[in-house]
């Protein structure tokens, strides 16, 4: 009985090698990924560095741009910074 239940030994040999077939395949997919360089996101170009935006704040400070450069209010006590944002342009 044990011989219909165990496979041939051809059959063994084709599934060992499927099996570590698809090991190789992963690790190797593993490892591309992990030398592979990453994409790097492209900087944000922030309002004060944008001509267009007369006039920002990140939660805390407000500056507006004059004719001779940005002019920025003073932060209060209690102040929890944000990101920076144009509110006027």
């Amino acid at each position: 009985m044990a011989d219909i239940l165990a496979p041939p030994a051809a059959e063994r040999s084709h599934d060992r090698r499927v099996s570590l077939g698809v090991a190789a395949l992963v690790l190797a997919t593993v490892a591309l990924a992990h030398l592979a360089p990453g994409g790097h996101p492209a900087p944000a170009v922030g309002p004060d560095r944008d001509p267009g935006c007369r006039e920002w704040t990140d939660s805390c400070v407000v500056c507006v741009r004059g004719t001779e450069g940005a002019n920025c209010s003073l932060p209060g006590i209690a102040c929890v910074r944000g990101p920076q944002r144009c509110i006027r342009r």
